[in-house]
């Protein structure tokens, strides 16, 4: 069986999941990976067949979307040769982590293109939505990469087909522990408007990964670095707390390892309104960003906040064990592995 798995390239968090998820389909058959897309900071330890300049949302600085850059960087010319190009039909199966190239090539084609994703979870009709409705950023996430079925990942099993996330191996081997400092992780914000913020704080020592910075700096308080991924678990483990974009990963890992939560989704972002809903709706704080305004929920978040309690079981495999299952068009065997017996202890 040839595998064709296809990754969104923008932000870190599929790149993140699909370092466990691509050992397991290697067990399954042939499996060549495509990733398009700028601005991830994670690399893979595997080798990318195919990579593609795809679709891209660039990073601001001050809380959002970089509009003009995101426009400026877009090339349709190159996305449409790109689409035409990718050579979908050698392939029995495709697998699309919310990667827009072969999800259209796949639709052009008549060809099922099967998402794995975060995406697919959050638009179910069960997920939580924020209260302000974005019908174009609802349409940006439908659109963007379409699909023939889908399979979700969310911080809770909301729907049909929606499980709960992929927590890396290298995340599940931590030993947690308290140091007393915080970690942040909020790529939408320059460093100037973080130093500008956290140090009101005084007595809290902030650990800083930054987008926007090539090396380490220590201002009063704060220290603010470079992504780096070991670095970055290091510094999660072995905090007191994180404060981080409404992403997925990041929170979904910091609520695995049992470290106090607070979000700040990114401005007309839908997909992290729709993470924040649901974030909020488990007990962690959101607010709408750094300001000032903000500050005194901050304060009390640090002094009085508490962990939100999740189950995360390691069900991965059985996930891309049913996907396989249910979409390969031949029936295969697949080693250490009872469809029924493994399927019921599925979350769906």
């Amino acid at each position: 069986m040839k595998i064709l798995y296809a990754i969104q390239g923008t932000g870190n968090g599929h790149l993140s999941r699909a370092r466990d998820i691509i050992p397991i389909l290697q067990k399954k058959g042939e499996v060549d990976i495509l990733v398009s897309g700028i601005q991830a900071d994670v690399s893979l330890p595997y080798e990318i067949k195919y990579r593609l300049k795809g679709l891209s949302f660039v990073f601001g600085k001050k809380g959002g979307i970089d509009i003009v850059s995101t426009y400026l960087k877009m090339d349709m010319r190159e996305l449409l040769k790109d689409i035409e190009k990718v050579p979908i039909e050698a392939y029995d199966l495709i697998i699309n982590d919310f990667e827009p190239v072969t999800a259209w090539a796949c639709k052009q084609k008549g060809l099922q293109c099967i998402a794995l994703s975060h995406q697919s979870a959050v638009l179910a009709k069960n997920a939580p939505k924020p209260k302000k409705k974005d019908p174009l950023g609802k349409s940006v996430l439908k659109y963007y990469a379409p699909s023939t079925a889908q399979y979700g990942f969310h911080f809770s099993s909301f729907d049909k087909n929606i499980f709960t996330p992929v927590i890396r191996q290298e995340v599940r081997k931590l030993s947690p522990e308290n140091k007393r400092h915080y970690t942040v992780y909020l790529p939408a914000y320059d460093d100037e408007r973080l130093l500008k913020n956290l140090r009101k704080f005084k007595s809290i020592q902030w650990d800083v990964f930054s987008k926007h910075n090539k090396k380490i700096i220590t201002e009063d308080n704060i220290t603010i670095q470079p992504i780096n991924n070991d670095r970055f678990l290091k510094s999660m483990a072995t905090s007191a707390g994180v404060l981080c974009g409404a992403g997925f990963e990041t929170p979904a890992e910091a609520m695995f390892l049992k470290k106090k939560l607070m979000v700040i989704p990114m401005k007309t972002q839908f997909e992290q309104q729709c993470n924040a809903a649901a974030l909020k709706a488990m007990g962690v704080p959101v607010i709408k960003s750094l300001k000032k305004k903000y500050h005194h929920i901050i304060k009390d978040w640090l002094e009085y906040g508490k962990v939100v309690s999740v189950d995360y079981p390691d069900t991965t495999e059985q996930i891309v064990n049913m996907v396989i299952a249910n979409h390969y068009k031949k029936r295969i065997y697949i080693p250490d592995f009872e469809w029924q017996e493994s399927l019921a202890s599925v979350r769906i």
